[in-house]
């Protein structure tokens, strides 16, 4: 057995004990209502014997005993009524109901309908029946196993977000590790490369290959620059957005060129955010490659910057085929992806680089089906 079908195996102990634990609690309660109600029921037959002893006592009658009994009763309400339902007598109820002819049929009712009900033969052949309900502890007792149903519920919600929460945390880790062991072996085949390059720049080779395969390595950098930024707190600098929005755009233009119509508008001026270059340019290639997947390689992406009260916003639209409205938010979750290829982690490193790196907000700002999706990235600005 590994360590997983232990922790596992674990998990449904202690959730089959909690269980056990939750019905024997349930039961107890049950039972110990069940007791207080029984007990009630006696006391109510004994004060309906008091009272008919009160009713049949003579001038010479001891009535001290039966006067005690009745007076005892503080807590359970009840109601004395003849067999046409008239109210003949009262004990614990609120006067409002009393004085409010319908609410004291309702309540007399009501302790019918729970069966309730004693009978009193005070003389031969003529009877008086008395109603009574549950005391404020029977009451209390009554609603005590929801009280503690929920408050299981929530603790079991407690223990499965920590559950959960540690989970994520350590596949995050996982991430993480995966990550900067990808930007470590990518880095010593690259250094070859570099060897490489200088050598065909000796040999006098083509310079426009030997330009293009620069680029491509310096491609290669960027990515593994990326990689082992993953799980590290990044360092931020004042940067123009304009301007590193640029880069990435000029890099993506430049690849998909004759597939793709790129348009890019922003204000004729800088404007400066707090932003990890290398991981800005991550988070625009991102949003353009998920642009052009949704297009099918075809279409026209804009991208646009722009100032609103103190915050730089970058919309990048294309003309794909959109997303459901229920999906703005699931689209962002690790693992999420509508291809047939792809492990779903574009948009959630995107949304991780902008939100907890950045501090700043990513959002679907609008979509449309078959006529295409903007995202939205809000910074603030540095003044």
């Amino acid at each position: 057995m590994n360590f997983s079908e232990k922790n596992t195996t674990t998990r449904w102990v202690i959730v089959i004990i909690s269980f056990l634990i939750t019905v024997l609690i349930l039961w107890n309660t049950y039972t110990f209502f069940q007791i207080f109600k029984n007990e009630e029921r006696l006391k109510m037959e004994l004060w309906a014997t008091a009272q008919k002893t009160l009713q049949n006592a003579g001038q010479d009658s001891d009535v001290d005993l039966p006067f005690q009994i009745i007076s005892n009763n503080t807590t359970i309400p009840l109601l004395l009524a003849d067999k046409n339902d008239s109210i003949l007598q009262t004990k614990n109820i609120d006067e409002k109901i009393l004085h409010n002819s319908k609410k004291a049929q309702s309540l007399l009712k009501s302790f019918k309908n729970a069966g309730n009900r004693i009978e009193i033969e005070y003389v031969k052949g003529k009877f008086q029946y008395l109603y009574y309900g549950n005391s404020p502890l029977l009451n209390t007792l009554k609603y005590y196993p929801i009280a503690l149903l929920l408050i299981i519920f929530l603790f079991g919600a407690l223990v499965y977000n920590y559950y959960k929460a540690s989970k994520v945390s350590v596949q995050n880790k996982l991430w993480a590790g995966m990550a900067k062991e990808t930007a470590h072996q990518i880095g010593t085949p690259l250094s070859s490369l570099i060897g490489w390059v200088e050598i065909m720049k000796a040999d006098n080779i083509d310079s426009t290959m030997v330009v293009e395969i620069e680029k491509d390595i310096t491609r290669l950098q960027n990515i593994t620059d990326r990689f082992s930024k993953i799980g590290s707190e990044p360092i931020l600098e004042v940067k123009d957005l304009i301007t590193e929005t640029k880069n990435a755009y000029n890099y993506l233009e430049s690849r998909f060129e004759g597939q793709v119509d790129f348009t890019f508008s922003a204000p004729e001026k800088e404007i400066f955010v707090k932003l990890n270059p290398t991981l800005h340019g991550w988070t625009i290639e991102n949003l353009v490659k998920n642009a052009i997947d949704a297009m099918r390689g075809r279409g026209s992406i804009f991208i646009t910057i722009e100032e609103e009260f103190g915050n730089a916003k970058i919309k990048v639209t294309d003309t794909g085929k959109g997303i459901p409205k229920n999906l703005f938010n699931t689209i962002f979750d690790p693992g999420f992806t509508t291809k047939k290829r792809g492990w779903g982690l574009g948009l959630s490193l995107t949304r991780r680089i902008v939100e907890e790196y950045h501090k700043g907000k990513i959002k679907v700002l609008n979509s449309e089906i078959n006529k295409g999706t903007t995202f939205q990235i809000s910074y603030k600005k540095c003044v």
